[in-house]
């Protein structure tokens, strides 16, 4: 493995990144594995320090003449160079040493304050003396999408992971641009004939649309992600509408009967599989789905469709104060009021479809799980925080009425507190009950998901008995 952040609590970025530029100069290379490739331009090249080959390019190739599995290597190769850039975006290297430092610790004209370096570490670079650490995570996002061979899942994946680290660094419009190439992406491959699907303009789902594929679910969604990270919850939310409603038209997926073995019978089958594992060599894994087809309703859709929902009641809970001020309007306050508590209501159901699909799921199905303890999680948390907001909100009105009262201001203009407002408050307080009672369930739930992944990978490396 070139990279495993778990592994420890520091990750060598600057090693990652180099044996990537490695395994893509050997890939690129014609007397190598990029046989059939047109060599890159001097000029266009990275040169890798440390190897003797021609570098890699900084323009997209045209990959038609490698096999799906060969495209498939170099797209993640290009993806965990590009991840791997983007945590040496401010990194330097000292050209004199090769040894990399972040900016900070840099000295020179640029950094007239730099930071002293850790006890025991190497000297501060001298500005005169260092290059920057990596090419710019553009560089790599760039080429993939400019890279011929790949398919419109790949190219989207990268073009969304390229927009997210735009959105990252605060370039905003840049980002939503490429959320709209990639909506381009996902759209260009619709089968002919496939019209009004999206409104290009709002990226809203039309309700008439007859072919939506996972693809264009994908880019819509992350452009309403997009939309709602940059406070425009009205453009957001319409989108986030949409992307549900076409998911309830999926059709459910049909489910064949597996047949039931016998324990002994299915423990000497696992031993053989196991033998013939040494013996044979493995086959190459299946491509994954191009994400061109429409999906069906199964358990990760609908896991995928809780998170949209908890999206959903993020954004109306959060317009409740958008534009709010201390204002004494009782009408205004009852609008925001409202819009709580149907935010509220959003995130619980999401948290309802999340926890009984993740505890219904298949134990195999594990991009599903990911995505419903993601979800499970996340709207849990959200649903908690509503509860303490509305209810901190609601002692605040009955605290202020209360004193008014005391001091005789309010006992003559209706600012008494009335019994419905105390009912209210009861309310609240009894379902902020019921949220640590269940958040302590749902813990549970995650730490025992938590603790089965686990024993899947321990499994898959060291078993093979059920």
């Amino acid at each position: 493995m070139l990279e495993d952040p778990e592994a420890s609590e520091i990750t060598d970025w600057p090693q990652i990144a180099n044996n990537y530029w490695v395994l893509l100069s050997r890939l690129e290379d014609s007397s190598l594995d990029g046989q059939g490739l047109s060599p890159p331009l001097e000029e266009d090249r990275v040169f890798v320090v440390g190897i003797n080959a021609l570098g890699f390019s900084r323009k997209g190739l045209d990959l038609s003449t490698k096999s799906e599995e060969w495209c498939r290597g170099y797209y993640t190769a290009l993806m965990k160079a590009a991840r791997s850039a983007e945590h040496l975006t401010e990194c330097v290297r000292d050209t004199t040493r090769n040894i990399t430092f972040p900016r900070e610790f840099m000295i020179g004209p640029s950094n007239p304050r730099p930071k002293p370096v850790p006890l025991e570490s190497y000297a501060a670079p001298l500005e005169e003396n260092c290059v920057p650490a990596s090419e710019t995570p553009q560089t790599f996002y760039t080429k993939l999408l400019t890279t011929t061979g790949f398919s419109t899942g790949q190219r989207l994946e990268a073009a969304l992971a390229y927009a997210d680290w735009l959105d990252f660094t605060g370039l905003h419009e840049s980002a939503e641009e490429v959320y709209d190439w990639g909506l381009d992406i996902a759209m260009g491959a619709l089968p002919v004939g496939t019209n009004n699907t999206v409104d290009m303009q709002t990226g809203i789902i039309s309700s008439s649309a007859t072919y939506v594929s996972q693809n264009v679910l994908r880019a819509t969604t992350a452009l309403a992600i997009h939309h709602a990270r940059t406070n425009k919850l009205s453009a957001a939310l319409p989108i986030f509408l949409s992307v549900l409603r076409a998911r309830k038209q999926f059709s459910l997926p049909v489910v064949e009967p597996s047949p039931t073995d016998e324990s002994e019978t299915s423990n000497w089958l696992k031993i053989v599989s196991w033998i013939k594992e040494i013996v044979v060599s493995p086959s190459y894994p299946q491509p994954p789905p191009t994400g061109d087809q429409v999906p069906v309703r199964n358990s990760g859709a609908i896991c995928e469709e809780a998170a949209v929902m908890a999206h959903v009641g993020e954004i109306l809970f959060a317009s409740s104060g958008q534009g709010d001020k201390p204002a004494s309007s009782v009408k205004r306050n009852q609008d925001n009021y409202r819009k709580q508590q149907s935010g509220l209501s959003w995130t619980r159901d999401a948290v309802d479809m999340s926890e009984s699909t993740l505890t219904s799921m298949e134990q195999d199905d594990l991009d599903g799980r990911q995505t419903c303890t993601e979800c499970l999680e996340t709207g849990m948390n959200n649903w908690s925080k509503m509860v303490r907001r509305i209810l901190k909100e609601q002692q605040e009105i009955v605290d202020v009425k209360e004193e008014k009262i005391g001091s005789g201001k309010g006992w003559f203009w209706g600012e008494k507190t009335t019994e419905k407002e105390e009912e209210e408050e009861g309310r609240w307080e009894r379902e902020l009950q019921l949220v640590d009672s269940r958040m302590g369930t749902i813990q549970r739930l995650l730490e025992r998901e938590a603790n089965a992944k686990k024993q899947r990978t321990l499994g898959g490396m060291f078993g093979f008995f059920g």
